[in-house]
């Protein structure tokens, strides 16, 4: 009989083991879940995008006519090279650009034929003034000896006073005639010129111009060069931009922020930059364009923008390597205090038309519902619903239910 007792109360314990194994992994367990704790502090929000530096004053030089502009060079004195990009430049010392005169274009051949046509006509009307002259010069002389034989006659009472002055006529006439004989020699001789000069083509024009008739543009201001826009010789039209000069330390940052950011933006708002590969320097805003512009995205979206500008503050040495058309971002703060419940935005989800949390109060989840005012990419401030020390779920996935045991995940 103790034999079969002993075996009955083994079977026992044995079934009692297996059904405590098996209770114990169909049990179910607590969810690793990432904790936060709800807390007080400064916090801030900030319009975030990228912007880009750019020199205060630009000065773009222009050529001052159309020309041929040479390859861009130093001022007398610097041997040999050309004007890079970085180069310092020196108010109305400075040569940055010379320019010589155009070459003539080529003549096609009806307009030279009609050209040379013009030329033959121009030599026989010159012809045709010497030959004017030449009678014009015979008759003068002709006339001034009938007034010396009248001026004579008149002295012995010969002739009468009038013939005398008919004499005198004669000679005024054709002085007056010879002079304009020779002005019209002028002309036929500066029109035979004028034409001729039409004629002139490429293979005319001497291979080196005279350095006298050069025009040299000088820099406007003491700075550095920052885009030279027009590198090799060319021929450029009146007006054509060369060179752009500026000083690197005279900066400001330029953004094209949304139209929906840019409202919340005013004059003297604070703002950080940062992304340029140094430390985060220090900005206030000090425009904000009245009129947006429409921009397309790299996605192809259509955005309304409006832009912003900021100065740099502090010393300039914290942004001494940054230049022209850097790129930067900027975070410019519209919304700051320095005592604010937050939670971390990963614990938001939407219920119905609220915001909730799932909380966690003696390892299990709570779905809690609250209020938030301000948000930025990180942090929510709490308005209500929430208290400081309360410890909400980060990132809850499917399998965090209201009412589910829930623990720390271990952090490696």
């Amino acid at each position: 009989m103790p034999t079969i007792w002993l075996k009955r109360a083994v079977g026992a314990l044995a079934g009692g083991l297996v059904v405590a194994a098996v209770l114990w992994f169909a049990w179910p367990r607590p969810i690793a879940v990432d904790l936060a704790t709800v807390t007080k502090g400064p916090m801030e929000v900030t319009v975030d995008d990228e912007a880009k530096t750019r020199v205060r004053h630009v000065y773009t030089l222009s050529a001052p006519i159309a020309g041929k502009v040479l390859r861009i060079s130093h001022p007398a004195g610097h041997q040999g090279g050309s004007l890079h990009v970085g180069d310092q430049v020196t108010a109305d010392e400075t040569v940055v650009a010379v320019m010589q005169p155009m070459t003539p274009s080529f003549i096609d051949v009806r307009s030279r034929e009609e050209l040379l046509a013009a030329v033959a006509a121009a030599d026989a009307a010159i012809t045709f003034a010497e030959a004017e002259i030449r009678r014009i010069e015979v008759a003068l002389e002709f006339s001034r000896d009938e007034l010396r034989r009248a001026q004579a006659l008149s002295r012995s009472g010969t002739i009468s006073s009038r013939a005398l002055d008919k004499a005198k006529l004669d000679v005024a006439t054709n002085e007056a005639g010879l002079a304009s004989a020779r002005a019209q020699l002028g002309v036929r001789r500066s029109e035979r010129a004028s034409v001729a000069a039409r004629l002139i083509d490429p293979s005319s024009v001497p291979a080196k111009t005279n350095p006298n008739c050069c025009i040299q543009i000088r820099a406007p201001v003491t700075g550095r060069v920052l885009k030279i826009v027009q590198d090799n010789e060319a021929v450029v039209p009146a007006g054509a931009p060369l060179l752009e000069i500026g000083d690197p330390l005279d900066l400001e940052v330029v953004a094209d922020l949304l139209s929906t950011d840019a409202v919340q933006i005013t004059p003297g708002s604070l703002a950080q930059i940062d992304g340029w590969g140094g430390s985060p320097i220090q900005g206030r805003v000090t425009r904000v364009d009245p009129a947006g512009f429409l921009k397309v995205s790299a996605l192809g979206i259509e955005e309304q923008r409006v832009r912003t500008t900021i100065d740099l503050v502090g010393a300039s040495e914290a942004w001494s390597r940054l230049g022209h058309d850097y790129r930067v971002i900027v975070h410019v703060t519209v919304w700051k205090a320095e005592e604010a419940l937050t939670v971390p935005v990963g614990a938001l989800f939407r219920r119905s038309n609220d915001w909730a949390v799932f909380s966690v109060r003696a390892g299990r989840a709570s779905t809690t519902l609250i209020r938030i005012g301000h948000r930025n990419a990180q942090t929510a401030e709490v308005l209500s619903g929430l208290s400081p020390g309360d410890r909400v779920v980060l990132h809850p996935s499917d399998r965090v239910k209201d009412g589910a045991a829930v623990s720390q995940r271990e952090t490696r």
